[in-house]
């Protein structure tokens, strides 16, 4: 499916959406320092015990420096995954760093990202509100699509592998990376094929690593001990790599940004870790089921169904409904979730290849610091070789701006929200939105509470933020000629640490809703007209 087109973006957009992108890249590369900084404060709380104290925790130095290892490899897959982006746009035009200092009046503060967890997350900064433009580039192959608030381009998946003969994805406007290898592509040993790629992108693209701290070696290091920690990147010729070093890079960002990151770390777990099987199968297993039960034919390639994932996050959803046979489009706004997916999508290069500590931000709840220092291994699915229907595609952008186009109406044989509707700030726009690009007969299919993610946002601006109750909302669908077909109720997590003393779980929705031939208001006119007219 193609996203829509609109006008071309004006330079005043492209500014903002430069200053908010540089916004995000900073605070990827502020994780570091912000951890280290963490952890100064816990040595200086364990510094402050009486040495008698002190002497009943002999091991807290010790992993104080465990911690320090676990930052330095989470920051070796940042640093590799914003090497490895292709803006769509130059980021060393546009706007200069007071640029950014002028336009705080247009950031609205204190929201909420793409997020469940209860706490954190906050602070949704990588928006502006703007009328919805799109443009082709000139730099660029092919037309690139920002029909949305923040001129976010279509991520397209389209490429064939010749080897495995399945689909690979490939990036149209955050940048083509080349196809994604499958297992199968090597041809010599893990780690002389490793050894071949290190050295290469060590002599192409210079030292990874924004400052003086060799991130690299956390790869030396976990190869020698047989651990995966993923091999640098080369790049496309000719395509120069973003130089992190930069002062458009360098800004200070509120703390609220960081958590953001680390909220993603956790999000990457959800979506590609195998900790997180157990939420997939709570909240994607059935969405997948029922998909494959209301369209059992799927095989005709002419007539392949389509399936739209609104809120697709880090893209597993989207992944998992492809793989089923449909032709299926995730659509995410955040450029924190935007980046990181499509890094996994395009830039693995097998199963299990990344090491990542994601509990390591915390000392509450700990069972032990085993548990806490303990290391996640991604993608358990390798996205190349996963069996992709052709035709997958990621489109970024505002859900209700890119997909109120008309070009959007009646697109859709399906519509799949997970934790989704709860972030809008007008539900009932969501609601109207997923009617209207549904065809007539088409499925809805959600699961999800209804955490409304601007119910507590107190900023000066007074933002709007809809809260209906599960009453109200499927009141709302129906008028929108959504009619429930069954409901039930799933218990499950987002984002947890299923070894932490503490599990905030959710009594999630799941429904399945059929948009009907002809909406109410049609019904009620054809249902009043003269019977020589009828």
């Amino acid at each position: 499916m193609e996203p829509p087109m609109g006008q071309p973006m004006s330079k005043l957009d492209e500014e903002l959406e430069i200053q908010a992108l540089r916004r995000v890249i900073s605070a990827y590369i502020n994780y570091p320092a912000a951890a280290e900084e963490d952890i100064r404060r816990w040595e200086r709380s364990y510094m402050k015990l009486s040495p008698d104290h002190m002497t009943l925790l002999p091991h807290m130095p010790e992993k104080y420096e465990n911690l320090r290892r676990c930052v330095k490899t989470n920051t070796y897959f940042i640093m590799n995954m914003l090497q490895a982006f292709d803006p769509p746009f130059e980021m060393d035009a546009g706007p200069g760093p007071d640029f950014d200092e002028a336009l705080s009046g247009f950031q609205k503060s204190d929201k909420m990202m793409h997020s469940h967890e209860g706490f954190g997350c906050r602070g949704r900064e990588d928006e502006s509100t703007i009328e919805v433009q799109s443009f082709s580039s000139p730099s660029r192959d092919s037309a690139v699509t920002s029909a949305n608030s923040n001129k976010r381009q279509a991520i397209e998946f389209s490429a064939k592998d010749p080897k495995t003969d399945l689909l690979t994805p490939e990036l149209n406007a955050f940048g083509t990376r080349g196809p994604v290898r499958s297992c199968d592509d090597w041809t010599c040993t893990r780690s002389e094929a490793l050894s071949k790629e290190h050295n290469a992108a060590a002599g192409a693209n210079g030292n990874l690593s924004y400052d003086e701290t060799d991130y690299e070696s956390t790869f030396k290091e976990n190869s020698e001990n047989g651990h995966p920690s993923g091999s640098p990147k080369l790049f496309p010729q000719g395509r120069v790599p973003l130089d992190l070093s930069h002062p458009f890079f360098q800004l200070h960002v509120p703390s609220a940004d960081v958590d953001k990151v680390r909220c993603i770390i956790r999000n990457i777990v959800r979506d590609w870790g195998e900790e997180g099987s157990l939420e997939r199968e709570q909240c994607y297993q059935p969405i997948l089921e029922e998909l494959h039960r209301l369209f059992p034919n799927r095989k005709d390639l002419r007539h392949r169904p389509t399936c739209l994932v609104p809120g697709a996050g880090l893209g597993r959803l989207a992944c998992e409904i492809s793989r089923l046979g449909f032709i299926a489009q995730g659509n995410e706004f955040s450029y924190y979730m935007l980046i990181c997916s499509s890094f996994i999508l395009n830039q693995t290069d097998q199963p299990l290849e990344w090491a990542l500590h994601p509990w390591m931000h915390s000392n509450c709840n700990s069972l032990s610091d085993n548990d806490q220092l303990r290391a996640v291994y991604i993608p358990d699915l390798h996205p190349g070789s996963a069996g992709i229907t052709e035709g997958f595609s990621m489109c970024a952008g505002d859900f209700v701006e890119v997909y109120s186009h008309p070009s959007q109406a009646g697109a859709w044989d399906a519509v799949a929200t997970c934790f989704f509707i709860d972030t809008a700030h007008n539900i009932v726009e969501y609601l109207e939105v997923i009617a209207l690009c549904l065809k007539p007969g088409g499925i809805w299919i959600n699961l999800g509470p209804l955490l409304y993610h601007f119910a507590e946002s107190y900023s000066p601006e007074e933002e709007m933020s809809i809260e209906l109750s599960l009453e109200d909302v499927k009141k709302v669908a129906a008028r929108f000629g959504l009619v429930l077909k069954s409901e039930r109720f799933i218990e499950t997590t987002y984002t947890a640490n299923r070894r932490s003393m503490m599990q905030n779980r959710y009594t999630a929705v799941f429904w399945t809703m059929v948009k009907e031939e002809l909406p109410p208001n049609q019904k009620v006119s054809q249902a009043n007209m003269p019977d020589a007219q009828q």
